[in-house]
């Protein structure tokens, strides 16, 4: 049988936002090299990650992976608060 089960990738970044009930905002941050230009380039993206307990603060560094959608934009979930 094969498998066809999708990598479930883990991130770490920043949370900039707790307004919201049970979801919180964080920013994954990533640099790479651009292939054309030979110079470091960085890119940021916001990702909306579904927040049971409410544990993580504003500021706090997060673990947080994918799962299945909880809604439609919602679809990360929080491992784990790395640093307050």
């Amino acid at each position: 049988m094969a498998e066809n089960k999708k990598n479930k990738s883990t991130l770490r970044g920043k949370v900039v936002s707790t307004k919201m009930d049970k979801t919180i905002v964080v920013e994954v941050e990533r640099t790479f090299m651009h292939p054309r230009l030979a110079k470091v380039m960085r890119t940021i993206k916001k990702y909306k990650v579904h927040d049971e307990e409410k544990r993580a603060a504003l500021g706090d560094q997060v673990d947080i992976h994918e799962g299945r959608p909880v809604s439609k934009t919602k679809y990360m979930y929080l491992v784990d608060v790395v640093s307050k």
